[in-house]
């Protein structure tokens, strides 16, 4: 059992990570868990990449706990930001400003290298003394999960070093399909344990037991990762007083260009955002038609859409040419009433996808407007 302090508060809070490859299923699986009343003092930080974020939204659970951090650039070492955003949570715990919290759940970014959040919880000097790393679950697609763990370093790793694998969308891939992943899975980290999310004893709760960090349990290739960002991290506090934002970042990326663990510069993000309800009819078609013309270079599509003649939002979902079917929720989650899609692929022309959205989904309402003003 945890040792408490005097207000009931762990001395070490465990921090829980949640990671797996864009489309995987983790604001879906983190919405799950904190439905139970076994989770209700969590505390949760949500890292999405783009200048829009909506998974915080999505999980329908919008309180002072609950904290976005949105990472602007595709660097993903977010150590500043995120030991900024820890360390407020704890002085606003400390301070009484919000209801204590017994663990903190951080839902990484699709595109996040886990190694430098982990390496943040037991390097940072201050929240080392507050903090220690609880387990890592890992969501992996069962439809497109050996697709992205061929082709995209960040799925293998954050395979790599889980404490807990969860595979999503059973129900939608082949059983042959699962069993090949399954046994992928396995030859990459030996040691975690595979749930499948879809599974009638699956247990949200089951996933946060035990909840204790050992790196002397991973794969040498695993620990030597953790040993090369803790000094890199050590390094990078040596030298922050001689660097700028800049020049640090900058120095960042040159360092890490030629890294295979990395993940590609041409990797970007874009929101659509619009006043205006929009027509199910032409938004369902231009995304099935974006979806098949860009095929695999579409990592991800996320959006909130307020539709004509519907008085609350439908939550759409997209990965690669796999569209999930529109959830439509029961109220907005916050006064924000607008229509906002994100989307992340690899060498796509945003002006282009503008352009079209604006001609298959925008067009006909703009044309009936017009017809109105002549009358």
């Amino acid at each position: 059992m945890a040792e408490l302090n005097e207000r009931n508060i762990p001395l070490f809070t465990p921090v829980n990570l949640i990671t797996g490859f864009l489309g995987s299923g983790k604001t879906t699986l983190l919405k799950r868990m904190l439905t139970s009343s076994a989770l209700a003092d969590t505390a949760v930080l949500i890292n999405e990449f783009g200048e829009i974020g909506l998974d915080h939204e999505l999980i329908e659970r919008i309180d002072d706990n609950m904290v976005l951090l949105q990472s602007g650039c595709l660097c993903c070492t977010i150590r500043g930001e995120l030991a900024e955003a820890i360390r407020g949570l704890d002085e606003r715990r400390a301070t009484g400003e919000i209801s204590p919290y017994r663990r903190l759940i951080i839902e990484s970014t699709g595109l996040a290298d886990p190694l430098p959040i982990l390496t943040t919880i037991t390097a940072d000097p201050v929240l080392r003394h507050h903090y220690r790393l609880g387990l890592v679950i890992t969501t992996v697609d069962a439809v497109n999960g050996m697709t992205q763990l061929d082709r995209q370093p960040e799925s293998r790793k954050q395979a790599a070093v889980a404490d807990r694998l969860v595979i999503t969308k059973t129900d939608l891939a082949s059983g042959e399909n699962v069993e090949n992943l399954v046994g992928r899975l396995r030859r990459i980290n030996p040691t975690a344990s595979i749930v499948h999310a879809v599974s009638k004893n699956f247990d949200p709760e089951d996933l946060i037991g035990g909840d204790l960090f050992d790196i002397a349990s991973k794969t040498r290739e695993v620990r030597h990762w953790f040993e090369d960002e803790t000094k890199s991290l050590e390094q990078s506090a040596r030298n922050h007083h001689r660097h700028d934002h800049d020049h640090h970042h900058h120095d960042h990326a040159h360092a890490n260009q030629h890294d295979p663990n990395r993940h590609s510069d041409d990797i970007s993000a874009f929101h659509l955002i619009f006043e205006r309800p929009l027509d199910w009819t032409a938004f369902g078609l231009w995304l099935s038609l974006m979806l098949h013309r860009h095929g695999e270079a579409i990592l991800r599509v996320k959006g909130l859409l307020a539709i004509q003649g519907e008085p609350a939002p439908v939550a759409v979902h997209g990965v690669q040419q796999l569209v999930h079917p529109p959830i439509h929720l029961e109220a907005w989650p916050s006064m924000d009433r607008r229509t906002r899609i994100v989307i992340i692929g690899k060498g796509l022309d945003e002006h282009a996808f503008r352009r079209s959205f604006e001609a298959f989904v925008l067009a006909p309402e703009i044309r009936a407007e017009e017809q109105k003003s002549f009358a």
